[in-house]
């Protein structure tokens, strides 16, 4: 009798020590196998940018079908500039409506860095940290995971916030003090939503976006921003103006250790809209999403071009110098 009780204490051991238990690695494996089975997905949310003391605010909405079609649009909610991340079999294109422009990439975009908005980037994130901390909180669970993010590496960690149910419900992305840089709050995810056969098509968005009020023509500059970033033992050694046909451009040329040529110019908007072919990566600044190549960052915000052109600044710094540029009105 005492062996049959104690073989029955043992079954009834292994039966509860085995079962009950959801973890990380449930967790990640749950989410892995719905990812695979995301034919497209639909999102809306908003995202917070913090840059020293400003916040640049965006509504977001993200759709994509299959693997290699998506379209991403950023609306800055303080002056409803919008641009648009569109990504088919042709390529990645950056369209900005309100300037009659688009960008041709032949870009690995989205795979080639974290992307804060796109689900695949955060599932992979997880997949690849070897060092991927969990926590289960009373309404929660918090995945902190490391990041990539190759022109901005004071990035280093974000958190990634699900309900017991395994929705996305919010991302923190941190700096090395562990202060949330970016911020993106999930409002609705669609995972089973229909898209027309023409959707991601540049030009079916082209049409979709003809009807955006053109921004007015700039013709002079009447104030030069000048970055609040400048690397060490540099500094502004001429500035020069220049007539172009329908406006201004200036020169701003920075000397010393670090020497880089800064280029602020007047848009020339065009009355039919312009597909520009360019090389490099589309990369969220803060208030707009620039252009990265290996020795120049540009952008275009309020109306302005900004170039910054160096053979000796990496693509961090040059980042961290256009991002020291602000040019619109923010929060604070």
């Amino acid at each position: 009798m005492k062996k049959v009780l104690g073989i029955l204490a043992i079954a009834i051991l292994l039966l509860t020590s085995g079962c009950g238990k959801y973890g990380m690695k449930e967790i990640v494996k749950d989410l892995n196998k719905e990812m695979k089975g995301l034919k497209a997905y639909y999102v809306e949310g908003k995202m917070e940018i913090y840059n020293n003391e400003d916040i640049y605010t965006y509504d977001v909405t993200v759709s994509y079908k299959n693997d290699n079609f998506y379209r991403v649009s950023l609306k800055n909610t303080s002056n409803n500039h919008e641009q648009i991340i569109l990504k088919n079999n042709d390529g990645v294109y950056v369209l900005t409506p309100s300037l009659n422009k688009s960008f041709k990439f032949e870009s690995e975009w989205p795979y080639n860095n974290s992307q804060v908005y796109l689900l695949q980037s955060l599932i992979n994130d997880i997949n690849n940290d070897k060092s991927l901390s969990f926590e289960e909180k009373e309404d929660k669970y918090v995945f902190t995971t490391e990041v990539n993010y190759p022109n901005n590496r004071t990035l280093i960690k974000q958190n990634i916030y699900l309900d017991k149910k395994l929705n996305l419900k919010e991302v923190h992305v941190l700096n090395e003090s562990g202060n949330a840089e970016i911020k993106m709050v999930y409002n609705k995810i669609d995972k089973s939503p229909t898209f027309n056969d023409n959707y991601f098509e540049l030009n079916k968005n082209l049409e979709a976006v003809s009807d955006v009020d053109i921004t007015k023509q700039v013709v002079s500059i009447d104030d030069v921003i000048f970055p609040m970033y400048i690397p060490e033992n540099t500094a502004l050694s001429s500035q020069d103006t220049i007539a172009k046909t329908n406006g201004e451009r200036i020169i701003l040329t920075f000397s010393g250790d670090k020497p880089f040529v800064l280029i602020e110019e007047t848009v020339d908007i065009k009355d039919e809209f312009e597909i520009i072919p360019t090389i490099g990566e589309p990369t969220m600044l803060v208030d707009t999403v620039g252009l990265v190549s290996s020795n120049s960052v540009s952008w275009i915000s309020g109306g302005m071009e900004y170039y910054i052109v160096s053979d000796v600044l990496s693509n961090e710094e040059m980042v961290m110098v256009a991002k020291s540029i602000s040019t619109i009105p923010v929060m604070k």
